[in-house]
């Protein structure tokens, strides 16, 4: 209440002196502080700096204004375009359809590696992610081979089994390994692939399989693997299993590419289940690759059927190749920010 009335006072008084000749203040009105002089103090986030203008003649009046500044503004980071975002997402499913659709893989090799060097995430949100992206592109993919006979029912069913029961550890495993190792592992996972295709070129025709007890049990174990490493790096298994069918149990190329699709779908139900419980699935961006990659997948299993074993391999293992060097690119820039 007292700075209100001596403020009022002293306009008064100079408004007076003013209308009564007094031309001239007895003393100078006080100038601001320097933190009030148009670059506002810490903390400060309005300056007001008064001003006091001299009369021109007698009997003018004296006005007073003041005038209210604001810190200049930081720089704004340009962030992408929304549109661009979602657009770059569908890109990264239809691409991974379309892999998925000709190599018999769940697509999960090109898009992980995309969603984290292109869509931000970290290494357990892309692999959960991607993993749900799987499951509708796997049915469409199973539904393309089915119509051509190019599926192994039996063998399907026992690597199934173990399939789902490797999927639920592999995504147990996925919220306690270190984001380093997980990164490093899934290199590793992708280069020695690589080097399987380069080095063993499937055959075209395809060779009977014996189902015994013995051969049950071995496409259970590779299910229980194949399994583990959908839930843990965020991929169908297809990287595994289809080298395997073609290695091992005699398959055409063609017959491991359907059957590894059909064992995709409850391998990848079973981890993104466990992945949603975990709050590690990005639900939308999971939705829209997927339905993406249901439409290309179509595509690419007709493709499979014109291309030759030896360039579908060479091709596969260049894809692979690719995705590993961007993740470890990646990884190394990581390792030196620590």
């Amino acid at each position: 209440m007292t700075n209100r009335y001596q403020a009022l006072t002293l306009h008064r008084s100079h408004r007076l002196r003013a209308e009564t000749g007094s031309a001239r203040f007895l003393s100078p009105p006080r100038q601001p502080s320097a933190s009030h002089q148009g670059t506002p103090a810490l903390g400060v986030t309005h300056a007001f700096v008064p001003f006091y203008p001299p009369p021109k003649s007698r009997g003018s009046r004296v006005t007073y204004s003041c005038s209210v500044t604001s810190p200049p503004e930081p720089p704004r980071r340009v962030e992408p375009a929304r549109g661009a975002h979602w657009l770059g997402l569908a890109l990264i499913g239809a691409l991974g359809g379309l892999l998925s659709g000709t190599f018999g893989i769940g697509g999960g090799t090109v898009m992980v590696p995309l969603l984290v060097t292109f869509a931000g995430m970290d290494q357990r949100r892309a692999a959960a992610t991607s993993l749900a992206a799987i499951i509708p592109s796997a049915i469409a993919g199973t539904f393309a081979y089915a119509a051509s006979g190019s599926i192994n029912l039996a063998a399907g069913a026992c690597v199934a089994v173990g399939g789902v029961l490797g999927s639920y550890a592999g995504a147990r495993l996925l919220t306690h390994l270190p984001l380093g190792w997980l990164r490093w592992m899934f290199i590793g996972l992708l280069t020695g692939v690589a080097v399987r295709m380069l080095i063993a070129i499937p055959p075209r025709e395809t060779s009977p399989l014996d189902l015994t007890i013995t051969a049950a049990l071995m496409l259970f174990l590779l299910g229980l693997v194949t399994g583990v490493a959908s839930g843990l790096f965020g991929i169908g298994g297809g990287l595994v299993m289809v080298p395997m069918f073609v290695a091992f149990f005699g398959m055409s190329d063609v017959v491991a590419k359907g059957t590894s699709l059909a064992v995709m779908i409850p391998t990848a139900i079973s981890g993104t289940v466990t992945n949603w419980r975990n709050h590690l699935v990005v639900l939308r961006q999971g939705l829209l690759m997927g339905a993406c990659a249901t439409c290309t997948t179509f595509v690419g299993a007709w493709a499979a059927h014109l291309v030759s074993p030896a360039v579908a391999a060479w091709l596969f293992a260049g894809i692979v190749a690719v995705a590993a060097v961007q993740l470890a690119i990646r990884a190394v820039r990581a390792g030196r920010r620590k």
